[in-house]
Order: C-alpha cells, then sequence, then structure tokens
C-alpha cells in the first residue's frame, strides 16, 4: 500500500512542475488553466514619443546699455511694458552733450575754410575740388587741421546720438532697475526680450538623435501652468555630443500668447510617425531575472521568449528582436505565467 501511495505523489508532482535546462525556463502545469488576451502581431504605424526638460528662451533678446557716460535724465518706460521697434526708453542729460556737438561743429566748419586756403594757396581751384590729386587734398587737410576736426565732429555727433537708448525691436521690458537723475546701476540698462518668437532650449540622450529631424513637431507645457499646452517644431539640432552623452536641441514655439516667459521651465513632448515597425503593448512585457520577457501564444500554451525593445511610446514597446509577424503576443493575463502554461483565450 505504501508503494502505491509513493508513486501516485511522484505522478502528481510531475504533473505540477518540471524543469528544462534551456536557459533556466521553468515550465509550471496549474491546475486552473489561465485566462488570457492575445493580440496578432503586424506592421503598423509606430508613433514614437520622446519627453523631455528644458527651458524657455527669447529668440531676439537684447541687453542695452548706454553707450556713453552721464546721469540718466527720463526714463520713459517700466518692467513689463510692451515697446514697439524704435521706441525711446531712456536720455541721459544732453546738455553737455548738445554744448560739445555746436563746439565741434563750429569748429569744423573754421577747419573747412582753412583747408580751401591751403588749396588755394598751393595754386588750385577749389571749383571742383574732386580733380585735385589725392595727396594734395590730404596734405591740405592735414595742414589746416580739417582732418581732425572732422573727426572730432563725428565723436561729439555720435554720443549725442547715443544719449538716447531706443528698442532695437518690438518686445517686452525686462531687468530695468535704474532711476532718473541717477547713474546707471550697471553697465547694463535693460533688456528687450521679444516674448512672441520663442524657442525651448533642451537636450537628448545621444542615442535619441536617430528619432529626432528638423520639423518635427513637439508639444510644449510649463510646470507652472498646469492645464496649457502649445506646439512647436525643432528648429535647430546642435552637432556636438557633450560629455554627458547630451545632444543640444531648439524648438521653435509657433503662436505664443503670452504666457511663456523667458526662462520658464517646461517639458517637451516630441512624436514621430515611424512605419512598418512590430510594437506590443507595454502590458505584455514581463521582466524575469532581469531580462524582457514576452509570453507568445502557440497552441493553447504560453512560450516565454526573450526579446530585445527599441524605442517605446505612453502605451507601447518597438520589439526589434525575438517575434515576428504573426505571432500571437499574450498582453493580458500574463504576470503569473511560465514556460509552456496551459492557456484559453477570455
Amino acid at each position: 500500500m505504501g508503494l502505491w501511495i509513493g508513486l501516485l505523489l511522484a505522478a502528481c508532482g510531475s504533473k505540477k512542475q518540471k524543469a528544462e535546462d534551456a536557459g533556466g525556463i521553468q515550465t509550471v502545469l496549474p491546475d486552473r488553466i489561465a485566462e488570457v488576451r492575445a493580440m496578432r502581431l503586424e506592421p503598423k504605424v509606430f508613433h514614437h514619443e520622446l519627453i523631455s526638460n528644458g527651458v524657455i528662451s527669447a529668440k531676439n533678446c537684447a541687453n542695452l546699455q548706454f553707450k556713453v557716460q552721464g546721469v540718466i535724465d527720463s526714463v520713459f518706460v517700466k518692467n513689463g511694458d510692451r515697446v514697439r521697434q524704435g521706441q525711446k526708453l531712456a536720455q541721459l542729460e544732453r546738455y553737455e552733450l548738445q554744448h560739445s556737438l555746436a563746439q565741434a561743429e563750429t569748429a569744423l566748419e573754421s577747419a573747412r575754410l582753412n583747408y580751401l586756403n591751403e588749396l588755394i594757396g598751393m595754386g588750385f581751384s577749389i571749383a571742383d575740388t574732386a580733380q585735385i590729386p589725392v595727396d594734395d587734398r590730404r596734405l591740405a587737410s592735414i595742414k589746416s587741421g580739417y582732418r581732425q576736426s572732422q573727426s572730432q565732429y563725428e565723436v561729439a555727433k555720435y554720443n549725442f546720438e547715443n544719449a538716447t537708448l531706443y528698442a532695437p525691436f518690438d518686445g517686452l521690458v525686462a531687468n530695468l532697475f535704474s532711476k532718473a537723475h541717477n547713474r546707471p546701476e550697471s553697465d547694463q540698462f535693460c533688456t528687450i526680450i521679444d516674448n512672441i518668437h520663442l524657442e525651448a532650449d533642451f537636450k537628448i540622450l545621444e542615442n535619441e538623435l536617430g528619432a529626432v529631424r528638423r520639423g518635427d513637431k513637439v508639444r510644449v507645457s510649463p510646470f507652472s501652468v498646469g492645464d496649457y499646452s502649445c506646439e512647436g517644431a525643432i528648429s535647430e539640432i546642435n552637432p556636438v555630443v557633450d560629455k554627458n552623452g547630451m545632444v543640444r536641441v531648439k524648438a521653435a514655439i509657433n503662436g505664443a500668447d503670452g504666457r511663456l516667459f523667458e526662462g520658464m521651465n517646461v517639458r517637451l513632448l516630441l512624436g514621430q510617425a515611424l512605419d512598418n515597425r512590430l510594437a506590443i503593448p507595454k502590458e505584455a512585457l514581463v521582466l524575469r531575472n532581469n531580462r524582457k520577457v514576452v509570453f507568445r501564444l502557440q497552441n493553447n500554451e504560453a512560450i516565454w521568449v526573450y526579446v530585445t525593445t527599441g524605442l517605446e511610446n505612453a502605451s507601447e514597446y518597438e520589439v526589434t528582436e525575438g517575434l515576428n509577424v504573426g505571432d500571437s503576443v499574450i498582453y493580458e493575463g500574463n504576470l503569473n505565467l511560465a514556460h509552456e502554461t496551459p492557456v484559453k483565450l477570455k
């Protein structure tokens, strides 16, 4: 009797579990047949998604400063003001500059008369000075002081004109801290930011370069405004990989509506449609011994397959090795499966 009981237990145990030597794959034969869902693998358009963090920067941004020294007479704008190209921003006290310009202009006119007198003394007619040899005109201008006066006049005119600061393009005023009746607080008087033509500056991994091209569409979402996003397109890819294996990329933002600001932190979602790719739902992939495994449905059994994945998006993995067109892949009910586990479709 004891012998028969021992044989019966051994037979039951062999039905419960057996091991295969190849790759250490375990074959489990459960008491109940597992119910699963599966899909047939066919080439399809794979929508690749790449997520990166970046910073907003204005395509046009100018740090303005006065090119001459002086005390500020008037400030016509404040931080946050929208200005137009050529609009007056601030002006230095110009009395001394205007006086210097008038003196330089008078000295230039006096020197010009001396220059003409020098030419007459050299025996030339001043009716058409262009006919006088260049060397003779040069000598006369030096002797009369005309050349030096002309240079001094140009400097005085430059100083006077640059005592007024103008906007170089349409934009917003920022970083303006100086006040009237004081000297500018620093070399930089203010910044003009074009917040209409914006870019997102971000980085991608070196191995992601193949999935990014100029013109690809991106979705830009600021961290500070959870329900807002806008579109853009890749405008620039820097052809240099840094020491961390990263590549710098820029995306031009379309239709910025004033809700994005210089220096704002954003998240970027890049999408690209790739033809003729094999893709599986993320639920179909499980990890066993730190390796990627997919169960293929074959003859009502779950067949353990090691796979290699490529790109991914929010819901799918691209499969590059391990599966073939026409394979039936289990994507639901696969968490507790083992090699050759009997299964049936729900």
